[in-house]
């Protein structure tokens, strides 16, 4: 691909999108443009879902891979190319390569979910399993480039890579040429500054903002710094943008064309999740749905019509059940309580009438007669309910109480 330069002397440019855009095609799909009622009502405007969710391998990573790759020399091909990652770009690079014909190797972290694993070799790619954290697997895959002479292809920090998530912008305004902001979530910043690149230079009055997640957030330091900087030890549920510095390439874009960055809580991303799949009927990944969690967060912040890119769909059934349960805690819809009471026959049964009047509708049941810190008549017992919202969990609340139980912290 070319990368000529504009003004600025940006690494990548429109016409370095548009090139990745014919590159793609046949290969990434045009993903879908849904509308979504309730955030419109919420933000008073049209506000439109990029549903990258239900891109080939769940995520927008297969754009990026998929140019870059395709833009190797034939000798460099002929090495094959290896790659880090605990999911998305690990999907991304194998069936790439796959379908360029192309060696891959992906290192993933031992702890990497099951299902992201097994689509990976599914997809083509040699897996390796290596090290606890993404630190350390990146270090395994450069350790093994440089021992075989494959080409490490990295997930966010080369100007091709950049180019072809720039696709989904140039899709963006083809599909809702209206738009007035675009909201993406960032990691190391590859999809906002491709996305950046294409749009700014079509539409420079479309407002761009980006998300980050509020443990992991290192872009906020970084450009007060005026330069890439490390935040330690990132921690969120969110391991699509769980990146601890944003890469070189892209932050000079995001610097330069990204109107605002923000950042949203894990009680953010766990409502934003469990929104897209009750009311979008969508199944989106906690760094998929950053953007929706911006919107709900605060949504007089945004001018429609307002583009969420739901970057991915690829979400461990194991994560999903936590996140969800998290959601709905956040929303007050799932409720937990600890009470004591006298340990007789029918004692349990009796709680649960008082609950069942109130249409608590109750999860899970913790019965503990044997503690040293209980009494020779007492019981424990832990519940977990499910509610309506707030009013409604207040309401359990008063009627344990006037039934005569001691909810315990």
């Amino acid at each position: 691909m070319s990368y000529s330069t504009v003004s600025s002397l940006r690494p990548v440019t429109l016409d370095d999108v548009r090139g990745a855009q014919k590159m793609l095609a046949g290969v990434a799909r045009v993903t879908a443009m849904e509308g979504s009622r309730h955030l419109s009502r919420l933000i008073g405007a049209p506000v439109h879902l990029k549903c990258e969710n239900l891109q080939r391998t769940g995520s927008f990573k297969l754009r990026g891979a998929y140019v870059r790759i395709a833009g190797l020399l034939p000798e460099e091909r002929a090495a094959g190319v290896v790659a880090a990652s605990a999911g998305n770009h690990a999907q991304g690079v194998a069936l790439a390569s796959t379908l360029l014909g192309v060696r891959s190797t992906v290192f993933m972290p031992k702890g990497a979910p099951l299902p992201k694993i097994s689509a990976t070799r599914d997809y083509g790619a040699e897996v390796r399993l290596h090290g606890q954290v993404v630190d350390e697997t990146l270090a395994a895959a450069q350790e093994y480039a440089a021992g075989t002479g494959a080409v490490f292809i990295h997930p966010f920090d080369h100007p091709d890579v950049i180019a072809g998530q720039g696709t989904v912008g140039l899709e963006i305004l083809e599909q809702c040429p209206e738009v007035r902001t675009i909201v993406v979530g960032i990691g190391g910043g590859g999809l906002a500054a491709g996305i950046a690149v294409a749009v700014k230079e079509i539409r420079p009055d479309v407002r761009i903002v980006g998300v980050q997640a509020e443990g992991a957030a290192a872009y906020p330091p970084s450009l007060a710094a005026g330069r890439p900087v490390s935040v330690r030890n990132p921690a969120t549920m969110a391991d699509g943008i769980k990146v601890g510095r944003p890469g070189d390439v892209p932050f000079g874009i995001v610097g330069d064309l990204v109107d605002e960055v923000r950042t949203v809580t894990e009680d953010d991303l766990s409502a934003a999740l469990l929104l897209c799949l009750e009311r979008a009927k969508l199944v989106v990944e906690p760094a998929g749905a950053s953007p929706v969690a911006a919107l709900l967060s605060e949504p007089d912040a945004f001018e429609g019509p307002v583009v969420a890119v739901l970057s991915g769909g690829n979400v461990d059934p194991v994560l999903m059940q936590r996140v969800l349960r998290h959601g709905m805690a956040a929303q007050g819809r799932y409720l937990a309580v600890r009470l004591r009471l006298t340990d007789r026959p029918g004692a349990l049964a009796t709680l649960l009438g008082v609950l069942s009047a109130v249409d608590a509708n109750v999860l899970d049941v913790s019965h503990v007669r044997t503690d040293p810190r209980l009494g020779l008549t007492e019981a424990e017992v832990e519940l977990h309910l499910e509610t309506e919202g707030p009013v409604h969990c207040a309401e359990v609340g008063r009627a344990l109480r006037d039934a005569g139980y001691t909810v315990m912290a």
